[in-house]
């Protein structure tokens, strides 16, 4: 038997994961944990499972807390309602990233990939884990932004680019541009390689914005956003941005 742990503060949505994960005789469900507190408390008393469903936002905090604390060589797939998170989700042994509500295709689908990465032999490395998750990576579709008190989902669709200013890094829509918390390098990691492009330094752009391209004197590139504004493709990326362009 696999031994499984789940990671939700809310019961219903704990429940849920757990009546799906029945359908799944190999696994048993051995403890559900609420919060990060609990969370440090079981993982520092017991013996580690081969696998963790994991939400991410609980109410103490988020459970990437519990192990940064408690370091795991178990494999997570973690389940969250945004995937604002994707990046570190990965840097923490994660194999999937299933977005709420969860579908049972991609449950069944996620499981397949852990039993994929189970050791025939010697015990696969975190390194060789990430290695295996870049094959297969996820890409942001949505991003959470802050608005004073409030929190508004904007999804990557609606994102003309990203740019750095002043060591922050923004999102611009038609409407009005938000802050973020990613850096210009990580967002090259997690966005979709086919629709966004770092044309330099300072901005990753959407395929999708893009009015019209002068190639002389400079190569630029104009973007259908508010305030409308020219942007300089490195003379350095001036080759990938073209095969970007027709890829």
């Amino acid at each position: 038997m696999i031994k499984t742990v789940i990671i939700e503060d809310e019961k219903p949505a704990a429940r849920k994961i757990e009546r799906m994960l029945s359908l799944f005789p190999e696994l048993e469900v051995v403890a559900s944990i609420e919060s990060v507190e609990d969370g440090v408390k079981w993982f520092s008393e017991n013996e580690h499972p081969q696998l963790i469903f994991s939400d991410i936002v609980l109410g103490d905090g988020l459970s990437f807390d519990i192990f940064e604390k408690v370091p795991t060589k178990g494999f997570i797939i973690y389940t969250t309602a945004f995937d604002q998170y994707t990046l570190k989700a990965f840097k923490l042994n994660s194999i999937d990233y299933l977005l709420k509500p969860i579908l049972e295709e991609d449950l069944s689908g996620a499981i397949e990939k852990f039993k994929s990465f189970l050791p025939s032999g010697n015990p696969v490395t975190s390194q060789e884990i990430k290695q295996l998750i870049k094959k297969d990576k996820t890409t942001l579709s949505r991003v959470l932004v802050k608005i004073g008190y409030n929190l508004k989902i904007v999804q990557t669709s609606e994102i003309s680019c990203f740019f750095s200013e002043n060591k922050i890094v923004y999102l611009q829509t038609e409407d009005r541009t938000y802050p973020s918390d990613f850096t210009l390098d990580e967002l090259e990691d997690v966005l979709d390689e086919k629709k966004f492009f770092r044309a330099n330094r300072q901005f990753i752009i959407s395929s999708d914005y893009i009015k019209n391209i002068h190639t002389s004197p400079n190569y630029k590139v104009e973007l259908d956003f508010q305030p409308q504004e020219e942007i300089t493709v490195s003379r350095d990326r001036v080759k990938d941005f073209k095969d970007w362009l027709v890829g």
